[in-house]
């Protein structure tokens, strides 16, 4: 696997058994034990993910505001520093440039969150809009990203924080300057996993000893380093976007059933024509739940039909369920076609499967 990029934990993977992938042109842990374990310490106890791979680009300047709404489909209006907001970026058409996080760090000073592969694309689109007093920055390389997730991360987080009481971080709130087992560090109360937990953004020269120093304290909880693998299933089971699956630059965030991102009643954002005619008409196509009758596991790709014979659309994401032990997965369906337990058919491996439409998302946590 030459050329590919790391983080600055990649030497650390194989001390604690990571075995890794190419993702996205990053060399990166899939697992470090078993997906199936991975996933259920996060539903169960904490799981701790190296998400350094993610990009940082900061947006600074008297115009940041303006020029971010311009850019952005949510509202950002109503965010303050230390608030962070979900948002896409979309092409005129409507389609997806990439789905990120907004951190307000404070007046006239953001920093936005976009996933790796994405990176370098998001930048040449934000530098091609550029208007107005503001100074973009591609800081990837500077920062290392950290996610514990799980019940019991704020118990073991705790443990190594000492002047700040982290119950008072509320869920998509952060602080700065917070110092984790002695590092200056971020900490949000964000994740991708439908569980409780903090991404904690470091220095990428002080990853290494966060990362250990995390797995030491909670090793009396059952914390467990985590890899891609989980971090899929963990998302896909709660109904969270995975970019370049239920979002790309032919499926819109409106198609994604993103629509609370996306506000219309904005005076203008790039896109705004196509997503409020998507918003008002209803989309052609919508991405909805299945669940498989017959034995099979729909994957990506996989081509979904109607009883009648019909091509309706793709499988997006789909697996078989570690938490609720079923082969569900994620489509992408014409509209006119979508009612709650409708029966339709999975190609897999040159056989039609039945499936049945279902609710999503596929699992909440219960507090």
């Amino acid at each position: 696997m030459g050329d590919l990029k790391r983080t600055p934990l990649f030497e650390s993977y194989k001390q604690y058994g990571g075995k890794t992938i190419d993702f996205g042109g990053w060399e990166l842990p899939v697992q470090f034990s078993s997906i199936k374990e991975e996933h259920e310490a996060v539903r169960t106890k904490a799981g701790l993910f190296d998400v350094s791979h993610m990009g940082e680009i900061t947006v600074k300047g008297k115009d940041a505001f303006t020029y971010l709404q311009k850019m952005m489909t949510n509202d950002l209006s109503k965010l303050k520093p230390n608030g962070a907001i979900y948002t896409a970026m979309c092409y005129e058409n409507g389609g997806t440039v990439d789905d990120l996080l907004i951190y307000m760090l404070a007046e006239e000073d953001y920093l936005l969150v976009v996933n790796a592969a994405n990176t370098e694309k998001d930048f040449d689109w934000l530098k091609q809009h550029e208007e107005g007093e503001v100074q973009l920055e591609n800081v990837s390389n500077d920062w290392a990203q950290l996610a514990l997730q799980g019940p019991l991360t704020e118990k073991v987080l705790q443990k190594l924080v000492k002047e700040t009481d982290l119950s008072e971080i509320k869920f998509f709130k952060f602080r700065q300057g917070v110092h984790v087992a002695g590092v200056p560090a971020l900490v949000s109360r964000t994740g991708y996993t439908g569980e409780d937990g903090f991404e904690i953004y470091c220095q990428s020269s002080d990853a290494t000893k966060l990362w250990q120093d995390i797995l030491a304290a909670g090793e009396e909880e059952g914390v467990r380093p985590c890899g891609l693998g989980a971090r899929d299933t963990l998302r896909f089971e709660v109904n969270l976007a995975l970019y370049g699956q239920e979002l790309s630059k032919d499926i819109s965030p409106i198609e994604a059933n993103l629509g609370f991102a996306v506000k219309t009643n904005k005076d203008f954002f790039i896109g705004i024509e196509a997503l409020t005619a998507q918003k008002e008409n209803g989309p052609a196509r919508k991405l909805v739940g299945l669940e498989m009758i017959d034995r099979g596991i729909p994957r990506h790709g996989y081509p979904v039909y109607a009883s009648s014979g019909e091509e309706l659309g793709f499988v997006t994401t789909g697996t078989q369920s570690p938490t609720l032990k079923k082969n569900i997965g994620l489509a992408l369906l014409k509209a006119e076609h979508i009612s709650m337990d409708t029966e339709v058919f999975v190609e897999i491996r040159g056989k039609k499967l039945a499936a049945k439409i279902v609710k999503t998302p596929f699992y909440k946590r219960s507090n």
